[in-house]
């Protein structure tokens, strides 16, 4: 049975991209090829180190986490994203049943927990639950420093001021939006905003060119810059002002 779960799904758009994090390869490679068959788009991590740096290089839906890996923990991967401020949802698989084990999980940014050995009706149904969550919110208003934009009304404002933008420019913007302080590669944004559409031989200079006009629109006549530039890589949306390009 293929679940789908938004609209995105329902008009036969993207996938959605799950990283599962798991050293038990054969027990990885057994949730993947279910989680496939769900009509999800699975990655996967062998160790934290690799979890840890695949999540910062790809815009995933939901990460799901063992505790148990080599090189990082999966707590001390969680601590560092949430640091980071990747806020993408996670799900924490750990062998421990503790009570202070999962209050500690959730205390580091875990968004639920999962109790190994599990079944796998309850993991499809706790990243149902996750991804159901995390776009249900998607109406709240977008925020960064003093940028606002409101998916409902397609509307955004600087220092209260509203600032008109074109479709693909709003696209770009609530992309990035969405995930802010996350670096995005130039073939990540071209995907979300022109899908199968984009022809990179053909429209390699097409994000560069959005990208300087949105510069011109939220960040020109405004303190602090927003959109900065990480060479040789993609955009990055954060507040801090560190950049020169």
């Amino acid at each position: 049975m293929v679940v789908k779960l938004t609209e995105e799904n329902k008009a036969g758009k993207a996938k959605m991209r799950i990283l599962l994090v798991e050293d038990e390869k054969n027990l990885a490679l057994e949730i993947k090829e279910v989680l496939e068959k769900e009509n999800y788009s699975v990655d996967l991590a062998f160790d934290g180190e690799a979890g840890y740096e695949k999540a910062f290089v790809e815009d995933y839906d939901l990460i799901i986490l063992d505790i148990m890996l080599p090189f990082m923990d999966g707590i001390e991967v969680l601590q560092n994203l949430r640091r980071d401020g990747i806020d993408t949802p996670v799900l924490l698989l750990t062998a421990k049943s503790t009570v202070e084990d999962k209050v500690k999980g959730l205390d580091c940014g875990a968004d639920d927990y999962l109790t190994k050995p599990f079944a796998i009706a309850e993991l499809l149904a706790r990243i149902r639950a996750l991804l159901r969550r995390k776009y249900n919110e998607k109406n709240a208003v977008l925020k960064i420093a003093d940028l606002e934009l409101n998916p409902a009304t397609h509307e955004v404002f600087r220092s209260g001021v509203k600032i008109d933008l074109t479709p693909k420019e709003y696209a770009i913007l609530e992309y990035m939006m969405y995930n802010k302080n996350r670096v995005l590669t130039r073939l990540s944004i071209a995907e979300h905003v022109w899908g199968d559409s984009f022809d990179p031989f053909t429209m390699s200079n097409f994000v560069d060119v959005h990208i300087k006009n949105l510069r011109k629109k939220i960040d020109r006549s405004f303190s602090p810059r927003l959109i900065h530039t990480v060479r040789g890589v993609g955009y990055i949306l954060k507040e801090e002002d560190e950049d020169k390009d």
